[in-house]
């Protein structure tokens, strides 16, 4: 409790009469964030690079990267048609070859990705240090939505005490930015915030602010932080609320900003940790092995014209309030409205504006969490998706460059690709139902002295086969030799015997998995296309599994697809259902397959085998380590906490509190928020502090903890209300001096 009442400067008041409430915010420090125009943009305004020889991007890379795509996408095409050619071309077999070019060319260029990242990782050394001082400020941002308080809290102290340990935390403040909408994780906050600041008063700088309304969701989030106080700061460290970075990678990302002065955002590459369930341990492991080849290619190609993906990533405060501001896209959602997946736009404005945006793929400690299911990680694709479908109509913005055009092409195509696929499957059913039931003309001339064989060159079909299972393996194969010929990671995981197996049970799992997501990604697509929008929902970081009657129902669409195509395949043309196989053994018992995986207690087995291991479980990450030594600490804060009632009754409590409210400026006039007005008049019109908690709806009473107003008419019915006794929690009394 004593950082209620020291300053920055870590003094304190002489006795506790003279004690007040810490602020939650530092003094306002504004600067303009004004919202881009996608269509009118003046070259000429664009900055020119203080260093173009490293800020100029090559383009030989691309052409290989690119050029070798295309050449392989060609071939494979060329192959497709010289197969179903012979005889002419039906304009089912025109179809089959569209999409089978759409698809490929997607599958080829992930292959020379991670070709070129293969080459890249297995001959570079290790991570490159900055020695460059550190003078520029940098403030971290770490939004949270209605998530575990104890999770968030235990994180940020984590991080804050490691970079104090390097003697580099006067480069550094930390703010908790919350949008949370529910009152008891609202006032947990709260309360886990006091204690942190109580066991951080020794030079760390803590700061935390709760919005009343969420407005644009995260990207509202950070942008109303920008307008209000990034002023003080040079640079914005953007994390997640299961972000974790080591202090050695959070004073890195500073100090590369520091050292180019073209630098607009510098992007990370999370790995992902703390996985438990068997989907969870799943990604890990498919991430640890297979994806630095992926990232170091994409960040090989693209150079200076990277991408970022939302968090764990340093931005340039001035490129990004000069030049990123998200404007409102035209009509209304799912299309219109708000930019939800914000970063990719936020990107390629930074880019446009004459700033560099880069993926330091060579940049280790930088982790993430997986969701822990199947129905977790759809429910966060369904946004997601939602929000790369919405770029569609920004591609042809003015100004953008062309790399930063391929990447909201790219995000598409990620989502498009499963019905894509999904069609091309449904187009080789109806071709092979086709040949089965059309009557053969062998003399289309009348004239004609020879029958024509209308005939499918089954070699080409098989060589094609080949080709495209090679494209599809070739990342995770070339993540696995790379993995393989490492010594050190490979002991990591237990050998190379493990490792091995490891690799084809996540094959096995993922080929399992595969026509689930596909049928969830296609289902989605045209969810969104028939207008749903996806809303905002809190994400689940920790599931502890879910019953086979709760999978039935979140499968039982794709279990009765599964039903219907083996049904009608049987009836139709049995030897179809050979064809079908992959997709029925993956459908038809999705239940199953979704109830296993999410399970915790399978997650620990497969550990106990030694299977799906990353040098992450072996040798915890520092950083982790640190964090779970602290989640205690906060669960005890958090279980002891006073409530609502408790809050408003005392007026210590009180104190506390507004001096946390975000001091926010009201509303023009004739702007209401039908929330705040409907909780006002319901605490107006109470006569007791019982009545007015009896009848608040948990968002009512989120806004009145929210408004200093509304909380202080509560305050005024609790005059009226018998005092509780005090137990636990925030003191009733100010502490004693210390």
């Amino acid at each position: 409790m004593d950082s209620l009442i020291h300053n920055r400067a870590g003094g304190s008041a002489a006795g506790a009469s003279e004690r007040v409430p810490a602020a939650g915010m530092p003094p306002e420090s504004r600067v303009p964030m004004p919202a881009q125009s996608l269509w009118n943009f003046d070259p000429a305004k664009r900055r020119a690079f203080v260093d173009p020889a490293r800020s100029q991007s090559r383009p030989w890379p691309r052409v290989v990267v690119l050029g070798s795509a295309a050449a392989m996408t060609a071939g494979a095409v060329a192959e497709m048609i010289r197969s179903l050619a012979l005889g002419g071309l039906t304009p089912i077999e025109a179809l089959i070859i569209l999409l089978f070019a759409l698809n490929i060319g997607w599958i080829a260029l992930t292959f020379a990705n991670a070709l070129a990242g293969a080459v890249i990782v297995a001959t570079r050394g290790g991570e490159r240090r900055s020695t460059v001082p550190l003078k520029g400020r940098t403030a971290v941002l770490m939004p949270t939505y209605n998530e575990s308080p104890e999770r968030v809290f235990s994180a940020v102290e984590a991080m804050a005490s490691g970079v104090r340990a390097r003697g580099e935390n006067h480069s550094f403040d930390w703010f908790i930015l919350s949008d949370t909408t529910n009152p008891e994780i609202a006032l947990a906050e709260e309360g886990a915030l006091v204690e942190l600041r109580a066991r951080l008063n020794n030079g760390i700088t803590l700061y935390y602010r709760r919005r009343h309304r969420n407005i644009a969701r995260k990207a509202g989030n950070i942008a109303d932080f920008c307008r209000r106080w990034s002023g003080a700061y040079d640079y914005l460290l953007i994390l997640d609320a299961d972000s974790l970075l080591e202090p050695e990678a959070i004073i890195e990302l500073a100090r590369r900003m520091e050292a180019d002065p073209d630098a607009g955002l510098i992007q990370t590459v999370p790995r992902l940790i703390h996985g438990r369930t068997a989907f969870a341990r799943l990604q890990q492991f498919a991430g640890r092995v297979y994806g630095p080849v992926i990232a170091t290619g994409l960040a090989w190609w693209t150079q200076s014209e990277g991408n970022y993906w939302g968090h764990n990533a340093i931005l340039r405060r001035r490129a990004f309030t000069d030049s990123a501001g998200l404007p409102n896209l035209p009509g209304h959602p799912p299309f219109g409205g708000h930019i939800l997946s914000h970063d990719f736009i936020e990107a390629a404005l930074i880019r446009r504006a004459g700033w560099t945006v880069r993926i330091a793929a060579d940049i280790a400690g930088s982790y993430e969490e997986s969701p822990p299911s199947i129905v977790d990680f759809a429910a966060r694709d369904r946004r997601w998706c939602q929000g790369n479908l919405q770029h569609a109509q920004i591609i042809g913005a003015r100004g953008l460059h062309w790399i930063s055009r391929f990447h909201l092409v790219s995000g598409i195509f990620s989502y498009a690709a499963s019905p894509l696929w999904l069609l091309l499957m449904i187009a080789g059913l109806a071709l092979a139902i086709q040949a089965h039931f059309t009557p053969l003309d062998y003399f289309e001339d009348p004239y004609q002295l020879f029958p024509t064989w209308p005939r499918i060159d089954s070699a080409l079909q098989i060589e094609l086969f080949a080709i495209t299972v090679t494209l599809l393996l070739g990342p995770k194969l070339f993540g696995l030799v790379v993995a393989m010929f490492n010594r050190v990671e490979r002991r990591k995981v237990g050998g190379a015997v493990r490792l091995f197996m490891s690799f084809f049970v996540e094959l096995f799992v993922s080929a399992l998995l595969a026509p689930i997501m596909m049928f969830i990604q296609s289902n989605v697509i045209v969810a969104i296309l028939s207008g749903g929008d996806s809303g905002w929902k809190s994400q689940r970081r920790d599931n502890e599994g879910f019953s086979l009657r709760e999978a039935f129902i979140a499968h039982r669409w794709h279990v009765a697809a599964g039903l219907a195509v083996a049904v009608g395949a049987w009836l139709v043309l049995p030897s179809m259902l050979l064809w079908l196989a992959p997709a029925l053994i993956s459908l038809i018992p999705s239940p199953f397959i979704s109830a296993a995986t999410a399970s915790k207690s399978f997650g620990r087995r497969l550990r106990r085998m030694g299977l799906l291991i990353t040098p992450e479980e072996r040798v915890r990450p520092t950083i982790g380590r640190l964090t779970s030594t602290r989640r205690p600490l906060h669960r005890a804060t958090i279980s002891s906490l006073p409530d609502l009632r408790r809050i408003v009754e005392d007026d210590w409590r009180r104190r506390v509190h507004l001096a946390l409210v975000d001091s926010a400026e009201e509303e023009p006039s004739g702007d209401v928020d039908p929330v705040e007005a409907v909780a006002e008049a319901k605490i107006s019109r109470a006569r007791s502090l019982d009545e007015a908690l009896k009848r608040l709806r948990p968002d009512e009473k989120a806004m009145a903890l929210a408004r200093p107003l509304l909380f202080s008419r509560l305050s005024r019915l609790a005059q009226t209300t018998a005092q509780l006794p005090v137990n636990s929690g925030l003191e009733a009394e100010p502490p004693k001096a210390a």
